[in-house]
């Protein structure tokens, strides 16, 4: 078995990592409100935690070792890639960063980001202009820079699950769905019926499939 100091312990990994993606988020999201910092705080929280098992402290395997061990003897679990859980208990062989879950996840991840970055731009132009955002992704659901979020967080769960960010996981998408119905009334109070006319036609967060394939 692999010395769990020689694939984990790796602190300064923790920190550039967990700084990398948090302020790529932040170049994308560029909170303004305290319910803007909130929920970036929130993801920035889940972040660090994946992080910190990933290269420092590997809490999940010591954890699940002997469930681990004896369902699949073959595998040395304290091996850094080991931490790809679902590559492992699938049997992909090979690197699993070329596996299945890895790619999958990383298209949660980009498109997450993708849509953070998209919708910022047509709510930082409604917002100058004092009105309603209705355009791009707000054409499609009222709250995507939330669902990104959502989007970042499932890839890396696919990519490297852990008990403590699986745990983070509901508790933030409940976060999230809080902090939108708090937005939605301020936005109801602000624009009135032209609020509640965009509310009856665009869903809050899973965008209606059958009017968007037909346009």
């Amino acid at each position: 078995m692999t010395d769990p100091g020689s694939s984990y312990g790796l602190w300064l990994l923790v920190f550039i990592n967990s700084a990398v993606f948090i302020l790529f988020a932040f170049s994308f999201f560029k909170p303004q409100t305290s319910r803007d910092w909130r929920s970036f705080g929130a993801f920035s929280a889940f972040i660090v935690a994946l992080f910190v098992e990933m290269y420092g402290f590997p809490l999940t395997i010591f954890f699940l070792s002997g469930w681990l061990q004896s369902n699949w003897p073959g595998i040395d679990w304290f091996a850094h890639d080991s931490g790809h859980l679902p590559e492992m208990m699938f049997g992909w062989s090979s690197n699993p960063h070329f596996g299945p879950f890895h790619f999958l996840s990383l298209v949660f991840i980009g498109g997450g980001f993708w849509l953070i970055s998209v919708a910022w731009h047509h709510l930082w132009a409604a917002q100058r202009a004092g009105r309603l955002a209705v355009t791009g992704p707000y054409a499609r659901m009222r709250h995507p820079q939330y669902i990104g979020f959502v989007l970042i967080m499932a890839g890396f769960l696919v990519q490297w699950p852990t008990i403590l960010t699986l745990a983070m996981f509901p508790v933030l998408v409940w976060m999230y769905a809080r902090l939108a119905k708090s937005e939605e009334a301020d936005s109801r109070t602000r624009f009135g019926e032209a609020w509640e006319r965009y509310a009856e036609n665009v869903p809050a967060f899973l965008p209606r499939l059958r009017e968007a394939a037909a346009q």
